[in-house]
């Protein structure tokens, strides 16, 4: 009895096959364990389903979380962006007002454009005669606005000095630059007033 059951359970030394064969003597069970084990090569229709159906759910839980990553991935562009250009503007103001830049009557330090800020403008107190001082390498697009088509300088939306910050409008210079999107951030904000 003692043998029959490390032959069963595979205590034994040997393989199950060779157990059984030295035990019962019988090649029925042999061929029995050998077919069963060979007959098992397909999956079933069941274990498709259950498959499908733990894929379907991982893929729910996955794809809304690459939305989220992809829209604050974003966000950070935009805030990275806006910092850029705002920073850009500040200093273009402190060279007007340190009088690096050449002054207009009524002007009040901020640049007609953004293009001004990437161009550069003439450094009137540099003894190199031509200087430009350049405020920005290039102006970024805003990674909000869908139309790709459109140079950067036309992707954002510009406030000049008279507008008020709740109705910014365009003017005779670029106070602030903001996203021209409709869409809300994470947090709730609309980006038109980030």
């Amino acid at each position: 009895m003692r043998n029959q059951w490390s032959a069963v359970s595979g205590r034994g030394s040997g393989s199950i096959r060779s157990e059984v064969h030295k035990f019962r003597g019988s090649d029925t069970i042999s061929s029995e364990l050998t077919s069963h084990v060979s007959n098992n090569k397909g999956v079933t229709l069941i274990e498709l389903i259950i498959t499908m159906a733990i894929l379907g759910i991982l893929a729910s839980i996955v794809l809304p979380l690459t939305t989220v990553t992809a829209k604050r991935a974003r966000e950070f562009e935009l805030r990275r962006d806006l910092r850029t250009i705002r920073t850009a503007i500040d200093e273009y103001k402190k060279a007007y007002d340190e009088g690096r830049i050449r002054q207009e009557l009524g002007g009040n330090g901020y640049p007609k454009s953004l293009s001004m800020l990437a161009e550069g403008v003439d450094d009137i107190k540099s003894p190199k005669s031509g200087a430009k001082i350049r405020f920005l390498r290039s102006i970024p697009r805003d990674p909000m606005n869908p139309d790709k088509t459109i140079d950067p300088e036309n992707s954002w939306g510009l406030r000049s000095y008279d507008s008020d910050a709740d109705s910014p409008r365009e003017g005779d210079d670029v106070y602030d630059v903001y996203s021209k999107s409709e869409e809300t951030g994470l947090d709730g904000t609309p980006y038109k007033e980030w």
